[in-house]
């Protein structure tokens, strides 16, 4: 089986004890099924990576919990399909609350392998195009301050406009004078190494 990431134990320790049950079988089913997974927590959830791309993620709120993967679009179960399309919150399968709301172990593991042959065969989701005529409507104040240092100039030029809108949002966010002084310094430390604002979970 692959190996276990203590993040993913601490994670699960903090949730609710309804979630508990639910999230260990889930995480049991997966490396059961797929003993290369690598186990990480991004955008502060478990996921579970095979062939070095995502293929599958939990997460527990206080009421319920969720499952998903990656790759849903491009699987063939029309169950799953139908409740991708059908969910009005995170999750392929609903807000789960028991381990009876899953489906049986054999669908899951059964979607998990399909989620795997994606992976094998490198398929990928495709990325709706950018618009190139997208403009975004920078602060000046912010334009001043990425100017005045030429490595951060040159990264924020070559931005695509989600990058831009990112950073803009950030900044336009802040409530007080200070906080958005700071994050504006911020902005330009992670530019001139040439980060993205949402560059650790990319």
């Amino acid at each position: 089986m692959g190996v276990k990431n203590p993040k993913i134990d601490a994670y699960i320790s903090k949730k609710e004890e309804f979630a508990k049950p639910i999230l260990k079988h889930l995480r049991k089913l997966i490396h059961t099924t797929c003993p290369q997974v690598e186990e990480k927590i991004k955008w502060g959830m478990p996921f579970f990576d095979y062939k070095e791309e995502m293929m599958c993620h939990m997460a527990a709120f206080k009421k319920h919990a969720v499952f998903s993967f990656w790759k849903a679009a491009l699987m063939k179960d029309p169950v799953l399909l139908d409740n991708a399309k059908a969910e009005t919150a995170m999750g392929h399968l609903g807000r789960i609350t028991t381990l009876k709301d899953l489906p049986t172990d054999k669908k899951i593991t059964a979607w998990i392998k399909e989620a795997m042959q994606l992976n094998e065969d490198g398929i990928k989701i495709k990325k709706p195009p950018v618009k190139k005529n997208t403009t975004i409507d920078v602060p000046d104040y912010f334009l001043k301050a990425i100017k005045k240092n030429k490595k951060a100039w040159a990264v924020f030029q070559k931005f695509p406009p989600s990058h831009i809108k990112e950073y803009v949002g950030w900044i336009t966010e802040a409530k007080r004078e200070a906080t958005r002084i700071s994050r504006i310094e911020k902005a330009i430390a992670m530019m001139e190494e040439g980060k993205d604002r949402n560059w650790k979970y990319r």
